[in-house]
């Protein structure tokens, strides 16, 4: 390469840096919690770009919590098992067996996740049923679902102990309550940790770029979202299918306190950083 493209190349990363500047400035110091999960999970090249994002946050003094899903290994384990998949409403219903299953299946992912954050030159402690840090409640059509909770509190202690160390958490969405785990939407999860640890941003990472007016047209893509609008788009079917529970999370993240919360597609690489640190982000922002 000769050295005066080499020298704009420079000048260009440079540029980028003092473009991120004020945003590191304004966030530092801040909890920023990532929830990543779904099919999207299963793309190791957007796992480690997501990871490197997160070592990326932490290094320059932002605190990141990856919240992590699981339902592809949790379905592929329970077939090797022998055992079937049925859904009520886009939730597994899940018996005793089956809740045994799915903690084991997501520790085995949260100790895989906190292991990668380490090779990648981070810090990471992997937090799930024995640290009770998601206090979970039965979910209202417990009958049908069996051992699916809800939400009823987080302990926000066992989280900050692994800030102290400047690590990141990564937490697994299962729910304890009186000695029974319960699965637990991990979006759901997400938005109750960012909402208890009072977070600056809640972003959910998915296989979709966002929010889009038309699903067929990546053009209607919706850049920035005030909550009631979020509110009309759902109560007209603008919003559908899996991204409605997203929307819902985002919702209820930010009536209890969160800042902004983001939807964007993980597959892109370095997403987290484009939508924290650029002006005109990647996917959807939907604000108070």
């Amino acid at each position: 390469m000769p050295v005066r493209r080499m020298m704009e190349e420079s000048i260009r990363k440079a540029d980028i840096l003092i473009e991120a500047l004020p945003y590191i400035q304004a966030f530092r110091g801040k909890v920023v919690v990532a929830k990543y999960g779904g099919s999207a999970i299963e793309n190791p090249a957007a796992i480690r770009g997501i990871l490197q994002d997160l070592v990326f946050l932490s290094t320059v003094g932002i605190q990141p919590v990856l919240v992590h899903g699981g339902g592809p290994a949790i379905t592929k384990r329970l077939a090797a098992q022998g055992r079937g998949t049925s859904f009520v409403d886009g939730m597994r219903v899940t018996d005793q067996a089956t809740v045994e299953i799915v903690e084991g299946s997501l520790a085995e992912l949260n100790r895989a996740l906190a292991e990668q954050i380490r090779a990648l030159g981070g810090r990471a402690e992997g937090l799930g049923a024995p640290q009770q840090v998601v206090v979970a409640a039965p979910h209202p059509k417990a009958a049908q679902l069996g051992f699916v909770g809800q939400v009823r509190a987080v302990r926000t202690a066992p989280i900050r102990e692994v800030f102290t160390a400047h690590a990141i958490p990564v937490i697994s969405p299962i729910g304890v309550a009186d000695g029974q785990l319960y699965n637990i939407n991990a979006d759901d999860v997400a938005a109750a940790v960012a909402a208890h640890l009072e977070a600056e941003k809640l972003v959910l990472l998915t296989n979709v770029r966002g929010i889009l007016r038309n699903p067929a047209d990546l053009a209607s893509l919706i850049s920035t979202l005030p909550v009631g609008q979020a509110g009309g788009l759902l109560a007209r079917g603008v919003i559908q299918e899996g991204m409605i529970p997203k929307v819902q999370a985002c919702i209820g993240a930010l009536v209890q306190g969160v800042r902004k919360t983001h939807i964007i597609d993980a597959a892109l690489p370095h997403a987290m950083l484009l939508e924290i640190f650029t002006k005109q982000g990647i996917g959807t922002e939907i604000v108070p």
